[in-house]
């Protein structure tokens, strides 16, 4: 029993060790596999540089006015005042925000200028402050919460998307996805994702047949069940089956009635061959393109007129072919996008593509460098001390560190990149450097003849190592906390190294020097 509480520490890094084995070997650790990592013998995923993909940086598309002053209107009414003063504007397109200590307006459409933006808020009435390119901190917020939805949605595991900010304070949506070329990406991210149902339907003027579309019926907001594509079992389109939330059913379902859809028989549309001859017809409207149109079955229209649709409200989006209501059922999960990206490159953004092959290769050339390192860190420990019992556990303490850093981002799936691999490379550096201050403390003054006096030594070595490490931690806060890109990922894990090595390992050192060296173990 004394001897496990004596050596507790080398029974930590034991536990710390088998721990990450779990992490890095079971099946059950680490969700499904990314494309190109199923026949991966471990748990660990790669990032973009090391499995290849798409990397898109691109700013958002928007102008903010702030400390504008709403009075007692509501928000939704700014957002249609403003838009009404503002050419190829919907209210869509202008978020309006009420803040603790400011309000503010953002536009949301390419081409308008601050002196436009300007112009309509005076004519709508409302006083305002500074008018600036870009919005809001919320709506960047907002656009990587929806952008992460619509990766995971599409299955394109791996994927990552971050805000991140200049020297000069400017902001950037960072969008890494391995394994996918830069097309599919911008397709998938690049449009705002707004789905809506209209009513298009003929109606009488002045004695003349015309065509009316009654917007909006239904919105992305007013689903609260989104099934998967499916395609029927009749052959012919697909369709994404859908549930209405029971505050806009009641609506909807007046809607079709006084517009006649839900007519006796139901309708038949042929908006797609001819929209000047068709009868009613639900739109489906997809980024502001009607994707496809349908009528009503006679049973839906029954419900309908008789008003028990309400009571379960539920249909099926009918689409032309699987990818569209596939596209539809992201769309309606992730949400509408706050502000487009603009992959126009014009204001700093970026588009760039690693290939599979070259990401291969970077694997195999990280690979390598470790091993150099460990190699050549191995061979000075040696030169320095020619003694087996202090240089091996030197060594394989050293290298249990970056085997419990791996496990750790096994276990949180934190996909490794050349960065990662550079604080990995830091961390043997830093380690071994510690483990030698260790031994050349306990060592410095002849042979240790007692426990007491090898923890005396140790103590001081300890102090010294603590120091160096808060410094190291001091030193790195600022990188792993901004949003640098590549830097980050070298600063989080060179600090988890640091910590693992002064809670973990150093102390294990300690422990097995003592056990190797001293008489009174």
């Amino acid at each position: 029993m004394s001897t496990l509480r004596d050596n507790w520490r080398v029974i930590l890094l034991v536990v710390a060790v088998v721990a990450s084995t779990f992490a890095l070997f079971s099946p059950t650790v680490g969700g499904q596999p990314a494309v190109g990592e199923e026949n991966s013998l471990t748990n660990v995923k790669y990032g973009l540089q090391l499995n290849g993909g798409t990397r898109i940086r691109a700013p958002l598309v928007g102008i903010t006015a702030e400390d504008v002053e709403f009075e007692n209107e509501t928000d939704r009414v700014v957002e249609q005042q403003v838009a009404a003063e503002l050419s190829d504007a919907d209210a869509a397109d202008v978020i309006a925000r009420r803040g603790a200590e400011s309000s503010t307006v953002e536009v949301t459409i390419e081409n308008v200028t601050t002196d436009q933006l300007a112009a309509a808020l005076d004519a709508a009435g409302y006083t305002h402050g500074e008018i600036r390119d870009g919005v809001t901190e919320t709506t960047r917020q907002e656009t990587v919460r929806v952008l992460q939805s619509k990766i995971n949605e599409a299955g394109l595991s791996g994927g990552s998307v971050q805000q991140v900010t200049t020297a000069t304070g400017e902001h950037f949506i960072l969008i890494e996805v391995p394994n996918r070329d830069p097309s599919s990406v911008r397709e998938l991210v690049g449009e705002r994702g707004t789905v809506q149902i209209d009513i298009y339907h003929p109606t009488t003027q002045n004695g003349s047949r015309v065509y009316e579309t009654r917007e909006a019926v239904l919105t992305q907001a007013d689903f609260t069940s989104i099934g998967t594509a499916q395609e029927p079992q009749t052959g012919g389109g697909s369709f994404v089956p859908v549930s209405v939330k029971d505050d806009p059913a009641p609506g909807f379902q007046q809607a079709v009635k006084e517009t006649g859809l839900a007519q006796p028989g139901g309708t038949r549309c042929t908006y797609n061959d001819d929209p000047n001859t068709t009868e009613g017809c639900l739109l489906l409207v997809v980024n502001g393109e009607v994707v496809n149109a349908f009528g009503m079955s006679p049973s839906l229209a029954d419900s309908m007129r008789n008003e028990e649709w309400a009571e379960a409200p539920s249909f099926q989006l009918q689409t032309r072919n699987t990818t569209e209501a596939q596209q539809v059922a992201i769309n309606l999960r992730a949400g509408a996008l706050p502000a487009k990206l603009d992959l126009s490159g014009d204001d700093g953004g970026t588009t760039s593509f690693i290939s599979p092959t070259q990401g291969e290769s970077f694997k195999s050339d990280s690979l390598l460098t470790g091993i150099v390192a460990v190699l050549a860190v191995a061979g000075v420990v040696f030169v320095r001390y020619g003694k087996p019992e202090v240089a091996l556990p030197m060594i394989v303490t050293g290298l249990s560190e970056v085997y419990v850093l791996l496990g750790f981002a096994a276990a949180i799936g934190y996909p490794l990149d050349l960065s990662v691999i550079a604080g990995f490379i830091a961390v043997i550096g830093t380690g071994v450097d510690d483990l030698i201050i260790i031994a050349d403390e306990v060592m410095a003054e002849g042979s240790v003849t007692s426990r007491k006096v090898f923890q005396s030594r140790f103590r001081r070595a300890f102090w010294v190592i603590g120091a160096a490490a808060a410094t190291t931690i001091i030193a790195m806060s600022p990188l792993a906390v901004l949003s640098l890109g590549d830097l980050q990922g070298f600063a989080i894990f060179t600090i988890l190294g640091v910590i693992v090595g002064v809670l973990v390992t150093r102390p294990a050192y300690g422990d097995i020097l003592r056990l190797l060296l001293t008489e009174d173990r």
